[in-house]
């Protein structure tokens, strides 16, 4: 979720509701521990007690694979304000493997221990630490042995990813296999992937067992998607206002105008507008029309006409 779900998503997404938290996108951690002045400006509601204004938590994600590194960097969050430290190791993007970090370290459960072990060590018992995983880097082999290093490294919730890093986003999500994980550990299991409507999370928390479910893209596809999950399952219909929707639009865009410039801004809009196809036939049947839009408010009035 690079690139997409900063702190403007984060709060579009708060401003609709229905979730229990979010998470940040990762801050990579390389060289250097990342210091206190990076956590409170890539995640700026660390600055008011790690919640969104429409009061959300949002939990800081680090991803890296120095032990210390991430230690000194999780408690710089922390003290950023930072109250709930995540830890990425799902990420299939070759970039980001090719540095050591996400998914490959997948393929050495021992790094997943001496990392999130560190973590642990290094921060208050007060402070819950998680992490998120697939189900393998090329395959499953390892899944077991990963999610008892993450475990016995005093780790109390996992999400798991359905998907090894080979099958990148491939259908469909194997949540039979968070289910076997789900038998076998005391740690909280959040399942994650194909959760797109209330059909597929049904489905998902029926097949895994578990309580605690994830949804990343989904989100983007339709952001309106937690508020619908929580109408259905009280037994009540959700309709989406399509002005709303473009109240909605009209808010986040002003969001990015304040903290990105024109190019910035109308690049994030056309990407968002790129996940939005997925579900709403409108944006899908004039995509082109809005990704050739020369400006912010020419998108905004596209968008404006599309959803009437």
């Amino acid at each position: 979720m690079e690139g997409v779900m900063d702190h403007t998503m984060r709060a579009l997404l708060s401003k609709i509701g229905g979730m229990d938290y979010l998470v940040s996108e990762f801050i990579r951690v390389t060289q250097y521990p990342i210091p206190s002045s990076t956590f409170k400006r890539l995640v700026p509601e660390n600055q008011h007690n790690a919640k969104t204004q429409y009061n959300h938590p949002v939990h800081t994600q680090l991803l890296g694979s120095n032990a210390e590194l991430m230690a000194h960097s999780a408690s710089n969050a922390v003290e950023a304000g930072a109250t709930h430290i995540d830890v990425n190791f799902g990420c299939p993007a070759k970039r980001v493997n090719g540095h050591g970090g996400g998914s490959v370290l997948l393929q050495t459960p021992d790094s997943l221990h001496k990392i999130m072990g560190a973590i642990r060590k290094n921060l208050p018992s007060k402070i819950p630490v998680s992490a998120k995983i697939r189900l393998g880097f090329e395959d499953e082999a390892l899944l077991f042995e990963n999610v008892a290093a993450i475990e016995t490294a005093g780790v109390d919730t996992l999400t798991i990813h359905g998907r090894t890093k080979k099958d990148g986003y491939k259908p469909p999500a194997r949540w039979e296999k968070i289910g076997e994980i789900q038998d076998k550990t005391k740690m909280i299991i959040v399942a994650n992937g194909d959760i797109i409507d209330t059909e597929s999370l049904l489905r998902c928390k029926s097949i895994t067992g578990c309580q605690h479910f994830m949804i990343g893209r989904g989100s983007l596809n339709n952001p309106f998607i937690f508020q619908q999950l929580r109408t259905e399952l009280n037994g009540n219909k959700s309709n989406i206002d399509k002005a709303i929707f473009i109240n909605l639009f009209n808010s986040y865009t002003n969001e990015l105008q304040q903290h990105y410039d024109e190019v910035a801004t109308l690049g994030r809009l056309k990407q968002w507008c790129g996940h939005l196809r997925f579900n709403f036939i409108e944006i899908k049947e004039n995509l082109q029309v809005l990704r050739r839009s020369k400006s912010t408010n020419e998108i905004a009035a596209s968008f404006k006409d599309i959803m009437k």
